[in-house]
């Protein structure tokens, strides 16, 4: 499902509960010098990353000061992020002139700690090449340095390297729990372009073999993906970024399954298998 770009006046864009993609929840917070936004998401472990501007973060006692340093946009800088646990009521004030800030979960009734996660903590993983045009960035905020503090949600930013090309190929799945080959996790995401009036498309085959949908996706695009193939690209002369959450439904680890008639690739792309054990 793609919901086009929308004034959500800090209201969720994806609420608990969704019908497309229940694991996950998502937010766009928008606020201004001193203003300071409070949420509580029972049900949802939850994780506050700014994309511009910084916030000071109080989640019941425990305090984050200055998180986020990109002024621009996406591009400038690396993000950080604040891990909420499940039902904790979390608030921010902006420091910065503006911010707008990320606000991602995913369904898990454990409760854990609250923490932060700086620039410098981050797991980075760089695949693909231009010759094979799957050359990309993932800078996952909530990675696999986090594994065991964090139950079921993985939260991840991705860029394409260059101009054009395509990401998340070969296409692959993850909508069922068949352990060892897939696991069922739902996926959002949220999509920036530099310059921003670029644009891509989000393909979504249902099955192997058989015709699919394609979204076009604009700046500030947010893709919600309950099942099937899903690769996207951006066009040439323009850059493109993704937000990514993942919410699993029995496990945080991500097991993908790989469509048959494109997984030969897998043996093409530089990097990719050491990208698939990230995704834990």
């Amino acid at each position: 499902m793609h919901i086009p770009p929308f004034d959500n006046q800090n209201k969720p864009i994806v609420d608990v509960d969704d019908p497309t993609v229940p694991l996950n929840y998502f937010n766009i917070v928008k606020l201004t010098k001193d203003q300071a936004f409070e949420y509580v998401v029972p049900g949802y472990e939850t994780c506050i990353v700014p994309a511009t501007g910084t916030v000071d973060i109080d989640i019941e006692g425990f305090k984050a000061t200055g998180i986020g340093q990109r002024s621009e946009d996406v591009w400038d800088g690396e993000p950080e992020g604040v891990y909420v646990p499940t039902a904790a009521r979390a608030t921010m004030v902006c420091t910065s002139n503006a911010a707008e800030v990320f606000v991602c979960g995913a369904r898990y009734d454990g409760v854990l700690d609250a923490f932060s996660v700086r620039a410098d903590e981050l797991d980075m993983v760089q695949y693909g090449s231009d010759d094979t045009k799957t050359h990309r960035k993932i800078k996952h905020i909530l990675g696999t340095k986090y594994h065991d503090k964090v139950g079921r949600l993985l939260v991840s930013e991705l860029f394409t390297v260059g101009e054009g090309g395509w990401s998340g190929f070969p296409s692959h799945k993850h909508d069922t729990d068949r352990l060892p080959l897939e696991t069922r996790h739902d996926e959002t995401y949220n999509f920036r372009f530099k310059p921003n009036h670029g644009s891509g498309v989000q393909m979504l085959q249902r099955e192997d073999g058989k015709p699919g949908d394609a979204y076009h996706l604009v700046d500030g695009s947010t893709i919600c993906l309950d099942s099937g193939y899903h690769p996207c690209a951006v066009l040439p002369g323009y850059q493109m970024y993704y937000f990514t959450i993942l919410g699993g439904l029995s496990q945080r680890s991500l097991v993908q399954y790989f469509q048959p008639s494109h997984a030969d690739q897998l043996e093409t792309i530089p990097g990719i298998k050491d990208m698939i054990a990230k995704f834990k």
